[in-house]
């Protein structure tokens, strides 16, 4: 029984993170982590440091085709 659980909470903490993944909720985590391994010595953004950026960046300019 208590592995059946077990199973349905690690399925369940899966499909959480790839919801996450596919939404882009997980973008901050995975920029601290390229930091981390890619730019140790530069300094981080505070998450709402980076969420104004990401919004920048996205948001700041025309982004279309024609």
């Amino acid at each position: 029984m208590k592995t059946a659980a077990a199973a349905a909470v690690a399925a369940w903490r899966t499909g959480w993170r790839a919801l996450r993944a596919v939404s882009g909720d997980d973008a901050y985590e995975r920029y601290l982590e390229h930091r981390a391994t890619s730019h140790p010595e530069a300094p981080v953004l505070s998450r709402r440091e980076f969420y104004v950026g990401e919004q920048q960046r996205k948001w700041g300019s025309i982004n279309r085709c024609c």
